[in-house]
C-alpha cells in the first residue's frame, strides 16, 4: 500500500469510529490536525457525515447579551474586558432585569433558540447582582419561552442552585485552552478553578456549555488535550471560538490568529472528537472565516451564535438566519413555554 492510501485508509477509520458513536483517539485527533490541505476534504466528509447521523438536519442558533461590561480584574489576553489593558471595549453595571428581557426577547423574535446573559468580572456572587440575574432568567422562562444560558465566571454551588431555581437551563464557562497553555494566556486565577465550575455545574444537573479559543498560539498538541479534558468532563455543548486581535491586548502585539482553513480544520476535528455533542461555533467567526463562514456546517458544527458578541459587532441575525434555511437546514425546535406570538417559528 502506498502512502495515499494509506493516509486515505486512515481517515476512513477516523471516520468510521466517529460514525460508530465512539470517540476517536487523542493520536487520531492530532494525526488530522497535522494533515496538509489537500485532505480537508476527505475530513469535511467525514465529519459531516457524522453530524448528519448524530445531530440532524437541526440548527441551534444562540446569541450573547453583554449585561456587564469591562474592568474586569483578571488578564486573559485575548479579552477586550480586562482592566490591565488599554482598549475601547465599553464599561458599565449591570444593567436592569428590565432592559436584558428586553433584549432577550428582540433576539427571539429574531429567531434565537437560546439567549446567553454574560457578565465581565471574576464571579457573579454581589446579592444585588444576583437578583438581577435571576429574575431576568425567571422573566425569560415565563415570559418568553427562551432556553437561557449565563456566562457569570467562576460561581459557586449555591449560586448555580439559586439561578437554576430560577429558570438558568445551561451555565457557559470556557476552559479557554488546554492545561499546559493556560499560563500564557492567562495569570490571575488557576485552570483548576476553571474546571471546578465546570464540575460544580454537572453536579448540579445543569447542562453546561464549555470549550475555547483557537488561535491564542497554542499547539495542535493543547487542541488535543483541551479536547479530551471536555470529554472528560463529559460537557453538552462545545463552543469554539476564534481569537480576533483586539488592540491593546497582549496578544493583538503578538501577532496571533487563526487562518480559515486551519479554522475550519479544528471544527471538523472537533465534530470527529465529539460525535454526539453539539459543537457551536461563537466569536471571531466572521474575521476568521471570512467568506467562507458559511462553511461551518458542512464541517460538522450543528450550532452557532448570531448578532453580536461580547464586545464586538456581529452579522445581522437575519442574514445566518436565512442562511441556514437557504443551505436546507432547519432550526432546532422553539422551548416549550415558547409564546405563540413569537415571529420565528
Amino acid at each position: 500500500m502506498n502512502l495515499e492510501d494509506e493516509v486515505v485508509d486512515r481517515i476512513s477509520e477516523c471516520t468510521d469510529t466517529a460514525m460508530s458513536g465512539d470517540r476517536i483517539t487523542q493520536e487520531q485527533a492530532l494525526w488530522l490536525f497535522s494533515l496538509p490541505q489537500e485532505y480537508s476534504p476527505m475530513i469535511q466528509m467525514g465529519a459531516e457525515a457524522v453530524r448528519e447521523k448524530f445531530r440532524g438536519n437541526q440548527i441551534d442558533p444562540c446569541t450573547v447579551m453583554n449585561a456587564k461590561s469591562g474592568s474586569c480584574a483578571e488578564d486573559c489576553h485575548f479579552c477586550a474586558q480586562s482592566s490591565h489593558f488599554r482598549t475601547i471595549a465599553p464599561t458599565y453595571d449591570l444593567l436592569a432585569s428590565d432592559a436584558i428581557v428586553t433584549a432577550a426577547r428582540k433576539a427571539r423574535d429574531n429567531g434565537t433558540r437560546r439567549f446567553c446573559i454574560g457578565t465581565s468580572g471574576r464571579s457573579l456572587e454581589n446579592p444585588m447582582e444576583l437578583r438581577i440575574v435571576e429574575t431576568a432568567l425567571g422573566r425569560m422562562r415565563e415570559e418568553l419561552g427562551l432556553w437561557s444560558c449565563a456566562t457569570l465566571g467562576s460561581i459557586t454551588k449555591n449560586t448555580i442552585n439559586i439561578l437554576k431555581d430560577a429558570g438558568l437551563n445551561r451555565l457557559h464557562h470556557n476552559l479557554e485552552t488546554s492545561r499546559n497553555h493556560f499560563p500564557n494566556i492567562v495569570t490571575t486565577h488557576t485552570y483548576d478553578e476553571r474546571v471546578e465550575t465546570v464540575r460544580k455545574a454537572k453536579e448540579a444537573g445543569i447542562s453546561v456549555c464549555s470549550g475555547g479559543i483557537f488561535g491564542v498560539g497554542e499547539s495542535n498538541q493543547d487542541r488535543v488535550s483541551l479536547f479530551e479534558l471536555l470529554r472528560e468532563l463529559d460537557v453538552d455543548s462545545i463552543p469554539i471560538n476564534f481569537l480576533v486581535p483586539i488592540a491593546g491586548t497582549p496578544l493583538f502585539d503578538k501577532g496571533a490568529g487563526i487562518e480559515s482553513e486551519e479554522a475550519l480544520r479544528v471544527i471538523a476535528v472537533g465534530r470527529l472528537f465529539f460525535p454526539t455533542k453539539e459543537v457551536r461555533i461563537c466569536g471571531g467567526r466572521m474575521p476568521a472565516l471570512k467568506d467562507r463562514h458559511h462553511e461551518i456546517f458542512s464541517h460538522g458544527a450543528d450550532g452557532v451564535m448570531i448578532g453580536n458578541y461580547l464586545t464586538r459587532q456581529g452579522r445581522s441575525p437575519d442574514q445566518d438566519i436565512q442562511m441556514i434555511r437557504e443551505m436546507g437546514f432547519d432550526l432546532v425546535p422553539p422551548h416549550p413555554l415558547s409564546q405563540a406570538n413569537s415571529t420565528v417559528e
